[in-house]
């Protein structure tokens, strides 16, 4: 019998269920969600949905004026990062550690848990609020996907010193942060995010196969491929003579369906080279109907009707299961993302170059920062000029180069470090020497 594991999620914008979407194949039963879920007690879900509402609400009002950056502005304060410099102990609890340990202690994710107790096997979550209910209810066999390259003192209980949570770290900057927070370094495994094995191969079969020809559309003048024709030739073997795809740009909106606005302006700049079939855009609805129909109606306007499914395309699913599966479907002939840095900075690791859109929060800054240190990604130039400024972008090169860094900055096995350390106890280890 193969081993499971519990895989239990959260439904607050995309990043915790995209975070857990890869490892359905080692879920038992399902993945399941912490606030939504058939188990889950009527008194647990008022308190998550008080909590999505509040969510998307200020996303969407963070564009609307003044009062939307007032209020999003207070909600930002609630999840403030300290600095990073100078290293600190910073175990001490804070107010909001010691409110969830409150809400525990009354009984929050008591009912899933209580279901979760049939099967005596690890538990994944992708939150931190299902960890910390787990431990305090007395789960002892807990990991803890991070989802953000920095994170908030709320992920760890009030006593990090005692807790026997195991963080499955997406970078180095959340394993020393992890520590600042007091936990214990025994506790602490660095395997990288988790993305899709679909887009990864068990060989880096897919990744290498999509890589070659990502690379021809980014690099036209062939001024990284000349740079580091022997590097790419040992890890590609060679390159193809044609990509069999015209270079194409996916704009990503976020989980609360906030910045959709900018994908039309997108569109426009691009409408001339979207006609002459020189370059493809993919529009991101995700699950939002309201996204696809304002998309459907300004292509119309467009004069690109026409072009629908072939230069123009609209990613919209009725569910997140066939949204994330269709997301990474398409991923596979993207060669430039672009997003608000979220949970999809760490799909760099699949060696595709990010164009940041602003970041909403305290924790999309810090990501961020890691993709422009790194140099996979960069800050966003005028929508309405992206015809101008992106071709730019290509003539010298630098999007190749930011997909190469990408891929060999940021781990990219973490699915399958995950699934070795969790169901197989097999400690990850990535030797900055090696590759992934």
């Amino acid at each position: 019998m193969k081993r499971k594991a519990w895989v239990v999620s959260v439904e607050m914008g995309y990043g915790h269920q995209r975070a857990a979407s890869p490892l359905s194949e080692i879920a038992c039963e399902r993945i399941i969600t912490a606030n939504s879920d058939k188990w889950v007690s009527q008194k647990d879900r008022r308190v998550w949905n008080h909590a999505k509402l509040f969510y998307d609400f200020v996303s969407r009002m963070r564009s609307k004026g003044i009062i939307g950056t007032i209020l999003f502005w207070l909600y930002d304060r609630m999840q403030q990062i300290s600095p990073f410099y100078p290293f600190a102990d910073l175990s001490r609890p804070t107010y909001s550690v010691l409110y969830l340990k409150q809400l525990c202690r009354r009984g929050f994710c008591k009912s899933l848990l209580h279901y979760l107790e049939k099967e005596k096997i690890p538990l994944i979550t992708t939150h931190f609020a299902p960890a910390m209910a787990a431990e305090y209810h007395g789960i002892r066999n807990g990991y803890c996907i991070i989802t953000d390259t920095d994170i908030h003192r709320i992920w760890v209980t009030d006593h990090p010193e005692k807790s026997t949570i195991q963080y499955l770290a997406p970078c180095e900057h959340v394993v020393q942060r992890l520590r600042e927070y007091g936990v214990s370094p025994q506790k602490i495994f660095f395997t990288g995010f988790p993305l899709p094995k679909d887009n990864i191969g068990k060989k880096l079969e897919f990744l290498k196969r999509d890589l070659s020809q990502r690379l021809y559309n980014l690099d036209p003048n062939r001024v990284f491929i000349r740079r580091h024709a022997a590097t790419i030739r040992q890890f590609l073997h060679k390159l193809p003579s044609k990509s069999k795809h015209t270079l194409t740009l996916m704009y990503a909106v976020g989980g609360a369906g906030a910045e959709y606005e900018r994908g039309v302006r997108i569109m426009k700049s691009l409408t001339a080279k979207l006609k002459r079939k020189e370059v493809r855009l993919i529009l991101v609805a995700a699950t939002h109907p309201h996204v696809y129909t304002y998309y459907a109606e300004e292509i119309k306007k467009a004069g690109l009707a026409s072009l629908v499914d072939e230069s123009v395309i609209i990613l919209h699913a009725l569910d997140k299961k066939q949204y994330f599966s269709t997301f990474n479907s398409l991923l596979r002939s993207t060669d430039i993302l672009w997003t608000k840095p979220s949970e999809l900075s760490f799909y760099c690791a699949l060696g595709i170059p990010l164009i940041i859109a602003p970041p909403l929060g305290a924790h999309e800054i810090y990501n961020k920062q890691w993709l422009e240190h790194m140099g996979a990604g960069f800050d966003q130039e005028n929508p309405d000029a992206v015809s101008d400024w992106l071709f730019y972008w290509l003539k010298d090169g630098r999007l190749a180069e930011a997909a190469w860094d990408g891929l060999f900055k940021a781990p990219t096995l973490g699915t399958y470090r995950i699934e070795e350390l969790v169901l197989r106890g097999k400690k990850p280890v990535i030797d900055p020497a090696k590759l992934f």
